[in-house]
């Protein structure tokens, strides 16, 4: 269903179990800044009314999602650590050339952000159905369910305001070139790398 062209090595849960307060702080850090994407969408595209009223729940949702995950860390003992790059997002975000019109840039955006939303969905669903503790497993279950109907309605508005045939081209390729970078990746315990 998400069409990720390489799936997580599901040993990646064991290098999570190893040390879950570092996945919840950069999972506290990923929906703070896809809270952050939905308001620059809103402020980059104010005249996409569609997209505008989507985003302003999207923004709420996915802070409200980082309440979540920064109670549990505070749960848990622990405070929120600092936040840190993300090598998945910084070398996805070289796959489409700078520049092009006002569509396009949006277009591009959308596939960025349907890509990870997609990729985070699949890494819940292996922590959902892998992890030990399993109250945190079913906190996983839950937010991949939110996550899959994100991925979902970025592609779909992608699709909506570009020229269908062409953003489906370019979907498939950013899936192939998703799919080089996930080879290197996969070796800690964050949501994406």
């Amino acid at each position: 269903m998400l069409g990720l062209k390489l799936p997580t090595d599901p040993r990646w849960v064991n290098i999570v179990e190893k040390n879950i307060d570092e996945i919840l702080t950069d999972h506290a850090y990923c929906e703070q800044k896809a809270a952050s994407t939905a308001i620059s969408l809103i402020v980059s595209f104010p005249e996409y009314t569609e997209l505008t009223q989507e985003m302003i729940a999207l923004s709420r949702e996915e802070m409200a999602h980082f309440k979540m995950v920064h109670d549990r860390i505070l749960e848990r003992g622990q405070v929120l650590g600092r936040d840190r790059k993300d090598e998945y997002v910084i070398k996805l975000l070289q796959f489409f050339p700078k520049g092009g019109s006002r569509t396009t840039q949006l277009v591009h955006r959308l596939l960025y952000a349907a890509l990870i939303e997609a990729r985070s969905c699949e890494r819940f669903r292996l922590l959902s159905e892998q992890l030990q503790d399993k109250e945190l497993a079913e906190f996983y279950h839950k937010l991949m369910i939110s996550e899959a109907g994100h991925y979902t309605m970025f592609l779909k508005f992608a699709r909506e305001y570009g020229n269908l045939e062409e953003v489906n081209i370019k979907w498939q390729a950013l899936l192939e070139y998703e799919a080089e970078i996930m080879k290197n990746l996969g070796k800690k315990e964050t949501v994406h790398g």
